[in-house]
């Protein structure tokens, strides 16, 4: 059944997803033992700035790719590769203006944005501004990659060279002696060599160099900026989620503060790691099962990983609101204020990652502007609240303002998605798997609190009853057998796919 690639597909996504929230993890202790709550403040807010240019910049071209290439011939012969031109040159015109831009406004922006010396904090813009366009460029080949390649090679650069290159460059910067500036360079000097790694990886398969046209056809353009466009806000509201948290704590509450939230925020991205390494793998398939008129295969295969990402993030997210003190020691006694904020945006996530990747269902069917509704909501409430709380709350208003935004994005997404697809997105599965994650976790953290308290002995007596009841569950003759089936499933290479249950219509000639 076609649930079975997309569980081949999910495991090398979630393998990736692992080794990039290790390191992604260590590239925060590097930042914040090395520069304080005022220097990752300022660290993570030119990050921030980079983030939210590029993603504006793309214009949605990358989520267009992921769409499109599924349904198109690869090789010389084939019509992909003239769909590259039309995908990535707007965008690399507006992130070389934007580069532009931004270099001549660092030195108005920087007292604006940064506190701290008004040379040092113009030279940090200057060079996020100049990284535009190679983030721009990276995100874009990735894309093709995901589509043109297996998932190990888009794992291999995304989730491997990425985050393990950023933490030893930027430590080395540390050792080194190198303030904030070589720490940046260190952090943006890995998305240059994804771009050259990247384009040699795509060339193949395209058929560059081996008498593939790129000469576009008006139809391209067309077909192509009319799906992708309606994208372009929302995967800039996506992209720049926390970001934008981070810019308006930093602007209306201080570095200080913003250092605190960028800390927490990173701890939050970092536990929704396996739905994005789920969603990594999944979505050229929605996209094809979608394209030959399959919603309910491609609902199926929804709700399989939508299974297997609550089963992985819940567990993080859990421990997360309970001991969150103890998560935030490991950055320095600054960053223990945060832990209020880090239990509210937790509980949020459990929403976000409980309702699966219907994001991925509205776009990969094409539903790009229904996708941009329930992000602007989700961005109206976060920037309205924040505007709000966050002068006199700093870092827990932000969170506050934040998680307000996650859930009116996801319920709106997820009414959506059942509407366009047409077939449940939740299953009895997935309700199993909910009540039995939190009835193991919560035992566990109860554990861990009345005999460690919520501080960092606590968090290991939890994750040591924890692993205790994993082992223990492994012992059931029936968790052994379901794991069996699924190794299987997995293995499974180059078996006839039946057809799934129900009336299916018929299959329609990719293009």
């Amino acid at each position: 059944m076609e649930s079975r690639r997309g569980v081949r597909s999910g495991i090398a996504g979630l393998l990736g997803a692992a080794v990039n929230g290790l390191f992604g993890f260590l590239l925060v202790v590097v930042i914040t033992r090395s520069y304080g709550t005022e220097g990752s403040g300022a660290f993570f807010a030119v990050i921030g700035v980079v983030t939210v240019a590029a993603a504006i910049c793309v214009l949605g071209a990358e989520t267009g790719l992921i769409w499109a290439l599924p349904r198109r011939r690869l090789g010389p012969d084939g019509d992909a590769a003239r769909i590259l031109p039309v995908a990535m040159l707007p965008p690399m015109a507006a992130a070389l203006a934007v580069a532009a831009g931004g270099m001549a406004a660092a030195g108005a922006l920087a007292p604006r944005l940064l506190d701290g010396p008004e040379t040092d904090a113009r030279a940090l813009l200057t060079v996020s501004f100049a990284a535009v366009p190679v983030v721009v460029a990276m995100t874009l080949l990735l894309a093709a990659l995901r589509c043109v390649r297996s998932i190990r090679a888009y794992v291999a650069v995304q989730s491997v060279l990425l985050p393990v290159a950023r933490p030893v460059l930027v430590g080395a910067a540390v050792l080194a002696g190198g303030g904030l500036l070589a720490g940046l360079t260190g952090w943006f000097v890995p998305a240059l060599v994804a771009v050259l790694l990247t384009l040699v990886l795509v060339a193949g398969p395209l058929g560059l160099g081996r008498q593939a046209t790129l000469r576009t056809r008006r139809a391209d353009w067309s077909t192509f900026w009319r799906f992708a466009l309606p994208r372009a806000a929302s995967a800039a509201i996506d992209a720049g989620a926390v970001w934008v948290g981070v810019l308006l704590t930093s602007l209306l509450a201080g570095q200080a503060e913003a250092g605190v939230f960028g800390a927490v925020g990173r701890y939050v991205l970092a536990g929704q790691l396996a739905v994005q390494g789920l969603r990594v793998a999944v979505s050229p398939q929605l996209s094809r099962l979608l394209g030959q008129g399959r919603p309910d295969a491609a609902a199926a295969v929804h709700r399989q990983l939508a299974s297997w990402g609550l089963a992985l993030s819940w567990p993080v997210y859990l421990l997360l609101a309970v001991f969150g003190l103890a998560f935030l020691e490991l950055f320095g006694s600054g960053f223990t204020a945060g832990a209020t904020a880090m239990t509210v945006l937790a509980l949020a996530m459990l929403v976000s990652t409980g309702v699966g990747n219907v994001q991925s269902l509205l776009l990969m069917g094409g539903r790009s502007g229904l996708h941009l509704v329930a992000a602007l909501a989700g961005l109206l409430v976060t920037v309205s609240l924040g505007l709000v709380l966050i002068p006199g709350h700093g870092a827990t208003g932000a969170a506050v303002a934040w998680s307000a935004g996650i859930v009116t994005e996801n319920l709106l997404a997820v009414a959506f998605a059942r509407l366009v697809v047409g077939h449940p997105m939740v299953d009895a599965a997935m309700l199993r798997v909910a009540v039995a994650t939190v009835a193991g976790v919560g035992t566990a953290a109860g554990v861990g609190v009345l005999v460690g308290g919520r501080g960092i002995p606590g968090l290991l007596v939890a994750v040591a009853v924890l692993a205790a009841g994993c082992v223990g569950l492994l012992t059931l003759p029936r968790v052994r057998r379901r794991i069996r089936v699924n190794m299987k499933q997995i293995r499974a290479r180059g078996e006839a796919v039946p057809a799934p249950t129900g009336s299916v219509p018929p299959q329609e000639k990719g293009r």
